[in-house]
Formats: structure tokens, C-alpha cells, sequence
């Protein structure tokens, strides 16, 4: 019934003080798009003004980590119809604007449009993430062929079709070793131009402490593990 919407799943860990701003702007500005937040086990007041404001909420008991959360969020959107899913954050990095142009995007056949911060607008990021996220997309064209600027940036769309195949594969988190995985194995990405805010509160999924070893493990995936992953597991 939803085949024609787009669902904005937010994975949502400890954001009270931010997440009532990002769903207050979707409700007031951008009402053709639905949302579902997903409050990953969060030990603050996240659950609690998400229910007191009535927010379209699913609450996880414990903390799943991105890939449970997004999963959990996926599912939903399968079981609801949805043509299309967003990842979107709840700390209000993400901004909801350029969705429109992604679904168009989308709609040029793509399985999955991701968002970059370094086609055509001036770029922020620095130091060892921006190094790093380099580092990742050039792993990304060496083992797939494919030009992928912005392999970091969380704010991706992806089609029914993905949301089936991240729906049933436990070992899909949305990261981009993930990506590639699909990319190999026939999905096709485009990427449309975003900025992105700086997060001003809550807890981030990828805490600076863990940067590195993020960026490592994603570089070990991308170029090693990837070749042992099942083609059957693509959907």
C-alpha cells in the first residue's frame, strides 16, 4: 500500500536531545515522506519522549548496534509496503531536503542512491575520516570497477528490492563493505550531491575512539573477507 512512499528509517541510540527536532521537521515540512524511529536500546529519555510525542516508534530492549537497528527498521518496511527506504540519522546530520532528488534519482532504475558529500558542494570533512573514506572508495573501484565518492556517508536510499535482501541477510549491516558487496554482485548506485550538519548532541554510532579501527576493518572486508561471502546471499 506504501509502494509509492518513502520511508525514512532512523536509527535512533541515545538522542533525546536531539531526535524530537529531526521527526518535528519531517511532520511539519515534509509530510510526503514517512518515517519509523528505531530506538536501539537507549539508556536516556529517547523511548519516553518518542511515546509521549507519539512518534511512529519501534523500540529495541537492548542495544543491537547500527546493523540490528537498520535491520529492525528494514523489516518494517517490507512488511509495510514501502517502495523505498532511507537511512537517515537522529542526530540531525542528515538533512531531508535532497531526499526528493534521490527518489528521482531511484526512479532512473538504481537499487541503491547514496548520498556524497564531495560531488559539486564544497567539502568539510577532514583528517583521518576523510583519508580514510578515500582509502575505502578506492578499495570499492579496485574490487568492483565501480566510482563511489563518498562511501562513508550514512544518508542512502535503496530500493524494494534491497530492502528484501537487507531484510533477510543477517550479515548485511549498512556499511560499505555491504555496498561493495552488492555492487559486485550486480546492484546498481548512483550517488546525488548532500551536505551534512555537524552533530551538536547525542552519541554517535562510530565514536572517534574507534575511527581507525572502523576504517581498517571496512579495508580488510572490502579487499579479503568480501571474496568469501556467498553470491547467494545477494537477495
Amino acid at each position: 500500500m506504501n509502494k509509492d512512499r518513502t520511508l525514512l528509517v532512523i536509527p535512533a541510540y541515545n538522542e533525546e536531545k536531539s531526535i524530537e527536532a529531526v521527526v518535528e521537521e519531517l511532520i511539519r515540512d515534509y509530510p510526503e515522506l514517512d518515517y519509523v524511529v528505531v530506538t536501539d536500546g537507549s539508556t536516556d529519555g529517547t523511548p519516553a519522549l518518542c511515546r509521549k510525542r507519539g512518534y511512529r516508534t519501534l523500540e529495541l530492549p537492548v542495544n543491537l548496534g547500527l546493523a540490528g537497528c537498520f535491520q529492525t527498521g528494514m523489516k518494517y518496511a517490507l512488511d509495510m509496503g514501502y517502495g523505498c527506504a532511507v537511512q537517515f540519522d537522529g542526530d540531525g546530520q542528515h538533512r531531508p531536503e535532497y531526499i526528493a532528488d534521490m527518489r528521482k534519482k531511484m526512479e532512473e532504475g538504481y537499487d541503491i542512491v547514496m548520498g556524497s558529500r564531495f560531488i559539486g558542494l564544497e567539502n568539510h570533512m577532514g583528517g583521518m575520516r576523510s583519508i580514510g573514506s578515500k582509502l575505502i572508495a578506492l578499495s570499492i573501484r579496485l574490487t568492483t570497477g565501480k566510482r563511489v565518492t563518498d562511501p562513508t556517508c550514512g544518508l542512502r536510499m535503496y530500493s524494494r528490492d534491497m530492502i528484501e535482501a537487507f531484510s533477510k541477510n543477517l550479515n548485511y549491516a549498512p556499511e560499505p563493505d555491504t555496498i561493495s558487496f552488492l555492487i559486485k554482485n550486480g546492484a546498481k548506485v548512483a550517488e546525488v550531491p548532500v551536505k551534512v550538519s555537524d552533530r551538536e548532541t547525542g552519541e554517535s554510532y562510530l565514536r572517534p575512539v574507534n575511527a581507525m579501527k572502523y576504517m581498517l576493518r571496512m579495508l580488510i572486508s572490502i579487499l579479503i573477507i568480501q571474496n568469501f561471502r556467498k553470491t547467494s546471499d545477494k537477495k
